[in-house]
């Protein structure tokens, strides 16, 4: 006897939902493969399975519980096929990311700044597929379950997942804008990538709205369907801001199905949208939006999450990720750090082509690697350094690299298929930092470097590493440089973001170390110290004093430095992984100083080429994909 598709479906499910523990993405991902898909990406009325011979009215196809979880997991499927893309141009762009001679014609395009329309990095495709997929769970959930929009009315699992949904809608908008610079809007009455792809290609659709009316403004009692022309639409940053801020401001009840309580893994809580990754977003589009102050509170619900929720480890700096601890954040999906986490499982074909991209090893093929600027980022920082402050005098340069964070974490070398030694590249820096240039050019005669911060703990035929959205050292350089703005502007906490940068005392909590002394940089004259009289400027490889600048009574120049600072400590800690173009963007366009973006980015590229990348990127029109002119 044949079973219904219904049957078939809930039959999987039911045995898919008996498992306790997340043993891959298939717990989480099949039943997008059996049923998501079919109104994601499809337009038509009825799915036809021809070798089953089964027929699924698309009406029938929300019938249970199950089959909303099933598209609540389908939408986190479309996300995977975004990450390439969003680590791609958002660190190829910048300064820390160039390609090898082994790079593909797409990725030099990225890099020089001449991306061609066919160009697959530059394709919204994927942008558009999570948008349908998220109109037509939002326009499904407010058919079937109009209290969804009743905010008097008490809150359930489908309020949470019309939450992620609409989180998942504005993420999608927010990164596709910061692309683009401009982007077509997606009525919300267009559901299947078909129907966008003709809105947006053709700049107008005659599309088919229904209209329903209740009595009592609940109940459906007449259904009209009528026809109406959507006419192409562009929306900028601001525009984009303003409508899903609102968005979620006035539509989202609750945010965040509790996977957990029925598989006993609380990573499930990081991996789909939530209640701190929706703070987290509005956060990061009011700080664009330089509302600095409605920024604040959202990710002020993070950094003071003990307070309010009594959780007295989460999304704190503290021993959890010290030192050499720090690669563990990259290991697995951690709720003490991790608050949005794109998750994958090779086990079952959930896989990204990370490794390919930048490992040297194996059939991997190199095809991106980190530049000079980048690597200088971590092994010109020092350690145990001792100056002399009235005499301005030097006394101990101290030890030189970020071994935590930057060597055999974030990056490689390598020479001859071998990893080079942590002691070896040790003594390189001790060599460089005694001025023996000569010697540390023929130790490093035919060595290449790699990116390795997806390569940790993985064979080099491991293709899942996860894709961080938000994490907890994220959201406290944001909020340390809000106070880098904020502070001179009249607020009594001066120095705020430099102890959220140095020790995390900003928290009265002794547990917390700070973004930088998390990994020992943080005390005496390692931190960053903006509040005495004196700015000592080093040389980057002896840590000689070269210049002082003098900061009495230089409020603007004091909030300039630590400005630069933060962001100097956010290539650190969250190189390659897809910020670091925005970045330099978004003080870049606060500054109203386009070189504040193109010196640095040009800085990777030498000779002729570093001009002409500067002199194009000093027009900001530039920064941007211009894909829909």
């Amino acid at each position: 006897m044949i079973m219904s598709a219904n049957k078939i479906y809930n039959s999987l499910v039911n045995f898919l939902m008996k498992r306790n523990k997340r043993k891959s993405l298939f717990n989480r991902l099949i039943p997008f493969v059996l049923f998501s898909t079919l109104i994601f990406t499809n337009s038509c009325e009825e799915f036809i399975n021809p070798e089953q011979g089964l027929i699924v009215e698309t009406n029938d196809l929300f019938d249970t519980w199950y089959e909303y979880r099933a598209a609540e997991l389908g939408m986190y499927a479309l996300q995977q096929n975004l990450v390439e893309q969003l680590l791609v141009l958002g660190e190829l762009r910048a300064d820390l990311l160039k390609t090898t001679e082994n790079a593909t014609p797409e990725l030099v395009e990225v890099n020089n700044f001449n991306i061609s329309k066919t160009n697959k990095y530059a394709s919204p495709y994927n942008f558009y597929k999570l948008i349908a997929a998220s109109n037509s769970l939002i326009r499904q959930l407010k058919h079937d379950y109009p209290d969804v929009t009743d905010p008097a009315a008490p809150i359930n699992n489908y309020d949470r997942i019309y939450g992620e949904a609409l989180c998942m809608r504005a993420w999608a908008y927010f990164n596709a804008v910061r692309i683009y610079g401009e982007i077509p809007y997606i009525y919300e009455s267009l559901t299947s990538i078909e129907e966008i792809n003709e809105y947006v290609n053709s700049g107008q659709i005659i599309d088919t709205v229904d209209y329903i009316y209740g009595a009592d403004g609940v109940i459906r009692d007449t259904v009209r369907y009528d026809t109406i022309s959507l006419n192409r639409s562009f929306v900028n940053l601001e525009t984009v801001i303003d409508i899903f801020t609102v968005d979620l401001y006035e539509n989202l009840k609750a945010v965040g199905v509790n996977h957990s309580i029925t598989n006993g893994d609380n990573t499930w809580e990081v991996t789909t949208w939530n209640n701190y990754s929706m703070h987290s977003l509005l956060g990061e589009m009011y700080l664009y939006d330089q509302n600095y102050m409605k920024a604040l509170d959202h990710f002020e619900k993070i950094l003071y999450i003990s307070n309010v929720d009594g959780d007295n480890s989460r999304y704190k700096l503290d021993n959890k990720f010290r030192n050499n601890s720090w690669e563990d954040i990259f290991v697995d999906v951690d709720p003490d750090e991790h608050i949005f986490t794109i998750w994958f499982d090779g086990a079952s074909q959930q896989t990204n082509e990370f490794q390919k991209i930048f490992s040297p090893f194996g059939q991997n093929l190199h095809l991106l690697k980190p530049s000079s600027v980048a690597v200088d980022k971590w092994e010109t920082i020092w350690n145990e350094i001792n100056i002399n402050k009235d005499d301005d005098l030097l006394i101990d340069p101290g030890t030189p690299g970020d071994f935590s964070r930057g060597y055999g974490v974030s990056y490689i070398y390598f020479n001859g298929g071998y990893q080079i030694s942590k002691s070896y590249v040790t003594e390189m820096l001790h060599e460089k930092s005694q001025s023996n240039f000569f010697k540390v050019e023929q130790m490093m005669k035919d060595v290449d470097t790699a990116v390795y911060k997806y390569s940790i703990a993985k064979s080099i035929v491991d293709y899942d590493a996860n894709f961080i959205i938000y994490r907890a050292a994220d959201i406290h350089l944001y909020v340390a440089e809000i106070y880098a703005r904020l502070n001179v502007l009249g607020s009594s906490n001066v120095f705020l973001g430099q102890t959220i940068l140095n020790d995390g005392s900003y928290n009265g909590d002794v547990s917390q170390l700070g973004v930088r002394g998390r990994v020992g940089f943080g005390d005496d004259d390692d931190g960053i110290d903006i509040g005495g009289s004196k700015y000592y400027m080093h040389n980057p490889y002896t840590n000689e004093i070269e210049s002082v600048i003098n900061l009495e009574g230089e409020n603007l120049l004091r909030r300039l430095i630590l400005a630069d600072e933060i962001i100097e400590e956010r290539a650190r800690e969250l190189a390659f992984e897809g910020k670091r173009f925005y970045d330099l963007m978004r003080i870049a366009k606060r500054r109203n100083d386009p070189a504040y973006l193109a010196d640095r980015v040009s800085a990777k590229f030498t000779g002729a080429k570093k001009e002409q990348i500067r002199e194009y990127l000093m027009d900001e029109s530039n920064w941007y994909i211009n894909y829909f002119e």
